[in-house]
């Protein structure tokens, strides 16, 4: 019989969720990051509380954010102009993928099958955000790099921790957020480009797709110096 997982409590302030996300990320404590980042935990604490109290399960959070994320290419099949449109659809998605892990601290709700699953929505949800960058013009070629080396960065993480590794081993150029980031932005340029220069909405979307490639090479790279360095 499996070892059942261990009773958890509820956290009632912030600075008892910071402590408790950041014994499960390797000991990064958000409160010490950079405004940006302690801003979009705090928000997603914030959005956890209500559902906490309500008894929302992470996982229906979890899995209405793949849903919004397979939408994003739904909408890019619609023409260029619904680029703002995927955008918005990026943040939400982005938005729940926080609120699922802030829930799981705030209600006392984080399972270890409940990290697999939630690793799982994110690498849907970026192949998804991919699929509509190649339906708005990117070359498959490069949208399948993308998807690569955006795969075995957490794949590397993943395995480097199995095997001993402690922490997260670095924080990358090319972390889950950066990916957030530049899809929402190049999915907007998408639309401006639709709007001003029809005939540029396809390299707005390479671009994109490059600098995605680009990031998650170096932050590859990154990563790998690390895991060699503590598992050596």
């Amino acid at each position: 019989m499996a070892a059942a997982e261990p009773q958890r409590h509820r956290v009632t302030d912030w600075n008892g969720y910071a402590r408790q996300w950041s014994a499960l990320h390797g000991g990064y404590d958000p409160r010490a990051a950079g405004v940006l980042v302690r801003g979009w935990l705090r928000l997603a604490y914030v959005v956890a509380r209500p559902l906490a109290a309500r008894g929302v399960r992470p996982s229906a959070v979890t899995s209405a954010g793949v849903a919004v994320a397979v939408a994003v290419p739904v909408v890019a099949g619609f023409g260029a102009s619904w680029g703002p449109v995927g955008a918005l659809l990026v943040l939400l998605g982005a938005v729940a993928d926080s609120a699922d892990g802030a829930l799981a601290v705030v209600a006392g709700r984080e399972t270890r099958l409940g990290r697999v699953y939630d690793s799982a929505a994110d690498r849907v949800s970026e192949a998804a955000w991919l699929v509509a960058l190649f339906l708005l013009g990117a070359p498959g070629w490069l949208v399948a790099g993308c998807l690569g080396v955006t795969w075995l960065h957490e794949y590397v993480r993943a395995r480097a921790t199995v095997a001993g590794m402690e922490g997260i081993g670095a924080v990358t150029v090319a972390e889950r957020p950066t990916r957030v980031l530049l899809t929402l932005f190049g999915l907007l340029a998408v639309g401006v480009a639709a709007l001003v220069a029809p005939a540029h909405t396809g390299t707005t979307a390479t671009v994109t797709a490059a600098v995605w490639a680009a990031l998650g090479t170096a932050g590859l790279a990154h990563l790998s110096a690390a895991v060699v360095r503590e598992l050596r």
